[in-house]
């Protein structure tokens, strides 16, 4: 999540707090603490399933992360909002992506990342409207992309009516719906930061800000609320959702606040809520303990932090990160997702200014999490290579307009922010026009994906690394596919192991490559290119 307060309110902060991280509506409340209290919605919302038109297995297909204020203006305010998104569906469709990941659309207190949240229910109005939402999650069914959205069960926004209630007073009804103490806890250190603050009536938990308190998930009536605003959203047709922050969800003193073991049931209850609705879809962020989250018991998937590093040093040739990423698989569970950079900078910089521009290095990292197990996420722009705003810093330097042409073509207003420092040369217009660009990659990459269940779907199988070379096998069915990457810079003569005796393997990437052939014990030599992307399929 964004560890941020919104830029107005001091970008000084942005440094301290950084690390990994959402509405309301009627049967409301409000009491204890004097008549001018918001009311807070409390209203239960049963499960109401509309049914899914996706695929049975969409949710293994690619996946865009997107920062709606970043991604396409329909108005000319100089802020993206949901009809610009509906717009660009038809570019999302044609790079073959399966789902969107929106970050925070749910009205905040931020007015930016969105995870400061005030209303549950409501829909940011720079946004649009709720209308807008709905239309705009049709349309993108109707191309057969499903929708996940932002939730952050850890905190609310200090200007969420039930925080404005539990702080008026001690005997308010939504008191214990946050944590207090009366008396200022010693010992606490989160992210380099004291946690606790003082809200006059006592002293209150925020691990992430001041103006985003914690919420009491020991209380029933809390998780209560957020699963009756979970629902809302699934019943309108939403198909799932990234969960913020759940290693945070709970806190059991001052060297035990994060990855507890009722985080791990909370979800697992979410996840079984969930089960109750046709083909949805959750992930987690836990950069703790990505592999404990994706468990069947917990999330059932989660962000592979750890491993999205590891992908880029292998891309850059770092022998020993070859060995891990190869390695990864053959314990963590496929329901991974995976990744090499997302909207938070402690997960890394834009893959751009990470691999300093090296197109080869970027299109290495880029087939290493396309080709593994795990259901990829590419963070918006990183199909066309945008770098960071080099005038920014922090997380605002990767929350930057979509470059759709030279000139930005973002908005015809002027933009919230500055745009990506490599506008000028890395933009869709002049992607889409070179058939060697970074977006002609991932898209044949991705169509490769779709067009062989075995890259989607399949067990992994094999994996070999030797130096700067690594290969593994996928298998799903019938078919089976050999994967070879070579990040070195030198070609190479690549043993391969434990393939059917006397095996064809025919060349899928690149495509007119030369096809080789296993001998009676299973055994093959490959040659491949200098930082190349081998692909067979094995008749």
């Amino acid at each position: 999540m964004s560890r941020l307060p919104s830029l107005a309110a001091g970008c000084a902060l942005a440094s301290i707090v950084l690390s990994a991280c959402g509405g309301g509506g009627s049967g409301s409340d409000s009491s204890g603490g004097g008549s001018n209290l918001p009311a807070v919605d409390t209203s239960a919302v049963a499960v109401a399933d509309p049914g899914s038109t996706l695929a049975a297995n969409w949710q293994t297909g690619v996946f865009m992360e997107i920062y709606v204020r970043g991604y396409k203006d329909s108005d000319g305010d100089g802020i993206g909002d949901l009809k610009g998104l509906t717009q660009s569906l038809d570019y999302l469709k044609d790079l073959g992506i399966s789902g969107i990941w929106l970050m925070p659309v749910t009205q905040s207190q931020d007015h930016d990342h969105g995870y400061a949240v005030t209303d549950y229910r409501g829909i940011e109005t720079q946004y649009g409207t709720l209308a807008d939402f709905d239309e705009f999650v049709k349309q993108a069914h109707a191309r057969g992309i499903g929708v996940i959205i932002d939730y952050v069960m850890n905190h609310s926004a200090a200007q969420h009516p039930a925080f404005i209630n539990a702080k008026a007073d001690k005997g308010n009804a939504f008191r214990n719906w946050y944590v207090w103490q009366d008396n200022k806890p010693t010992g606490w250190s989160i992210y380099g930061n004291d946690p606790w603050y003082s809200g006059g009536t006592g002293y209150y938990f925020a691990g992430f800000w001041d103006q985003m308190p914690d919420f009491n998930l020991l209380n029933a009536e809390v998780v209560g609320y957020h699963q009756n605003s979970m629902r809302y959203w699934l019943n309108r047709g939403v198909d799932g959702f990234r969960f913020d922050a759940v290693g945070n969800l709970v806190e059991n003193g001052p060297s035990a606040w994060e990855k507890q073991p009722q985080n791990y049931a909370l979800m697992n209850d979410v996840r079984k809520m969930m089960d109750g609705y046709s083909r949805r879809y959750m992930v987690c962020e836990a950069p703790a303990d990505p592999v404990g989250f994706a468990s069947s018991t917990a999330c059932g998937s989660a962000f592979a932090f750890g491993h999205s590093s590891d992908i880029v040093n292998a891309a850059k040739g770092t022998a020993s990160a070859v060995k891990a990423v190869a390695e990864y698989f053959i314990s963590a569970p496929s329901g991974m997702a995976t990744m090499v950079s997302n909207h938070d900078a402690f997960a890394g910089q834009r893959l751009y200014d990470q691999v300093g521009g090296n197109a080869a290095q970027y299109k290495l990292a880029a087939a290493t999490y396309l080709l593994q197990p795990g259901t990829p996420f590419i963070y918006y722009g990183e199909e066309i290579g945008m770098a960071g705003a080099s005038s920014l810093s922090g997380d605002w330097k990767l929350r930057t307009p979509m470059s759709w042409t030279a000139a930005g073509g973002f908005t015809t207003g002027t933009a919230f922010r500055a745009s990506s420092g490599n506008v000028a040369t890395n933009n869709v217009a002049a992607q889409t026009a070179d058939a060697n660009s970074l977006l002609n990659f991932y898209k044949s990459l991705i169509a490769l994906r779709r067009a062989h269940p075995s890259l989607a779907l399949g067990t992994y199988e094999h994996p070999a690394s030797s130096g700067t070379v690594m290969s593994y096998q996928r298998a799903q069915g019938a078919e089976r596919t050999v994967v070879i990457i070579n990040y070195g810079t030198s070609s190479a003569a690549v043993s391969l192991a434990n393939l059917p005796a006397n095996a064809v393997l025919a060349p899928l990437l690149p495509t007119g490559g030369a096809g080789i052939n296993a001998d009676a014990a299973g055994n093959a030599t490959a040659n491949v290119g200098a930082q190349s992307v081998t692909v067979f399929q094995v008749n």
